[in-house]
C-alpha cells in the first residue's frame, strides 16, 4: 500500500525508514529538531544482517564505498594479554561477508544520498515537535526516530519509559594513526575499544566512572598496553565526545500505536474525543524504541533492521487503515522481541566488562571459544 508518512528525526533509522517508505511509493516528509545533522565521528559496525537491509534499501555499494572489514580482534586484559577472540570470523563464516566498521558521517551522507535521489522527499531542519497529535492529523503514519528522549514514543505511550542512567561515561574519539591491534581491554571498573575506520585512523572508545573528566581520561589508562597511551595522546581532549551511558527501561509493551482507542496521548486510556479516529497511527524506531548501552555495538544494526521490516511490511499491506495497522503489528511482532532481547544483553554485556571483579570475569572469557 501507499500512503502519506511524516518522520520524526533524522538519525540512521529516521532516514532509512525515510528512504524505505519512499521507495514502496509513499509520500514521506522528515522533520528533524536540529539545525544540522550531528555529523561527529566514531565508526558503526554494520552486522551482515544489517548490510543486506541496506542493500534492500538501495544504499549497499554507498556503504560499502566507505566501510573496512573488522576481522582480527581479541579482548586483552591491561598488560596486553590476550583472553578471548571477538566472533568475527564465525560471524563472516555464517554470513558470507564480514562486519563491516564506517564512520557516521559516512553512514549518514549514504542515507542521506539515497534520500535526496528521490528528489522530492522534504528534509525540514530545526523542526521541533511538540504535538504529535496535530502532526498526525491527516497524515497515514508517524514515524517516532527522536531517539531515547522521543516525543512521540512520549505523547504514545506515556512517561513511564525513559532514559535511565547505568552510572557509567563513554569517550569516543578517532586517532590520527593506525593501531597494530584492535578489540576490547577490559579493566577494573573501566574498558578501552580499538577498531579500524578508514585507512590510517583508528576509531577509540572508552568508559570509565560518571565523574571522570578529560583531564583523567589519560591518567586512568595511562600504564594500559600500547597502544592505548598513543591512541589518546594522538587525539585532541577538545574533539573527544563524551556521553552518560543510558538505556531505555522499562521496555516498551509494543513499538506501535496502530488502533485509535491506544492513539489517546500519555494516560493511554483511549479517547472519545470524535476526532481521534482521524489521527494517525505511530510506529517507533531505533532509539525511540529501544535504546540501548552500546557494549555489543548494535545501536545502529537494530535501527536500519527496524527500518527495513517497519517499510517491508507496509509495502506488503492491503490498501486503506487496516493495512496499515495489520503492517504496524507484523513489524512489532518482527521486531521488538529481538531489539530487546538485543537491548537487553548489551545492558548485561556492560555489567560484566565493567565488574571489578575481574578475576572470575577473565577466567569465564578464557572458557569462550576461540
Amino acid at each position: 500500500m501507499t500512503g502519506t508518512a511524516t518522520v520524526v528525526g533524522a538519525g540512521i533509522g529516521g532516514l532509512a525508514t525515510a528512504i524505505g517508505l519512499r521507495r514502496a511509493g509513499w509520500s514521506v516528509t522528515v522533520l528533524e529538531r536540529r539545525t544540522e545533522l550531528e555529523r561527529y565521528g566514531a565508526a558503526f559496525g554494520i552486522h551482515p544482517t544489517a548490510q543486506s537491509a541496506l542493500d534492500r534499501l538501495g544504499v549497499g555499494d554507498a556503504l560499502r564505498d566507505h566501510a573496512v572489514p573488522y576481522r582480527d580482534a581479541h579482548i586483552r586484559t591491561p598488560d596486553g594479554t590476550p583472553i578471548a577472540r571477538l566472533p568475527l570470523e564465525r560471524i563472516e563464516r555464517k554470513a558470507g561477508r564480514p562486519e563491516l566498521l564506517i564512520s557516521r558521517p559516512y553512514l549518514l551522507d549514504a542515507l542521506l544520498a539515497g534520500l535526496e535521489a528521490f528528489g522530492d522527499v522534504p528534509l525540514k531542519l530545526g523542526e521541533r515537535v511538540t504535538d504529535v497529535d496535530a502532526l498526525a492529523a491527516g497524515q497515514d503514519l508517524v514515524i517516532g526516530a527522536d531517539g531515547i528522549r522521543s516525543t512521540v514514543r512520549t505523547a504514545r505511550f506515556g512517561d513511564r519509559s525513559g532514559p535511565r542512567a547505568v552510572g557509567t561515561v563513554a569517550w569516543i574519539g578517532i586517532a590520527g594513526i593506525e593501531s597494530p591491534v584492535h578489540g576490547e581491554t577490559w579493566g577494573s571498573g573501566r574498558f578501552f575499544g580499538l577498531t579500524p575506520v578508514e585507512p590510517g585512523r583508528t576509531n577509540w572508545y572508552a568508559t570509565a566512572p560518571e565523574a571522570t573528566t578529560a583531564e583523567e581520561l589519560r591518567g586512568l589508562f595511562a600504564g594500559w598496553h600500547d597502544p592505548i597511551p598513543r591512541i589518546l595522546d594522538a587525539t585532541d581532549p577538545a574533539a573527544w565526545i563524551r556521553y552518560e551511558m543510558r538505556h531505555l527501561y522499562p521496555a516498551l509493551p509494543s513499538f506501535v500505536s496502530a488502533d485509535a482507542d491506544t492513539a489517546a496521548g500519555p494516560s493511554g486510556a483511549g479517547s472519545s474525543d470524535a476526532g481521534r479516529a482521524s489521527v494517525a497511527p505511530v510506529a517507533l524506531v531505533g532509539d525511540a524504541a529501544h535504546a540501548m548501552t552500546p557494549n555489543l555495538g548494535q545501536g545502529a544494526c537494530t535501527a536500519i533492521l527496524d527500518a527495513d521490516a517497519l517499510t517491508r511490511a507496509l509495502a506488503a499491506a492491503p490498501p486503506g487503515p487496516a493495512g496499515v495497522t495489520g503492517a504496524l503489528r507484523a513489524y512489532d511482532r518482527e521486531r521488538r522481541r529481538s531489539a530487546q532481547r538485543t537491548a537487553f544483553a548489551s545492558r548485561t554485556l556492560h555489567r560484566f566488562m565493567s565488574t571489578e571483579r575481574t578475576r572470575l570475569r577473565d577466567g569465564a572469557v578464557r572458557l569462550l571459544p576461540g
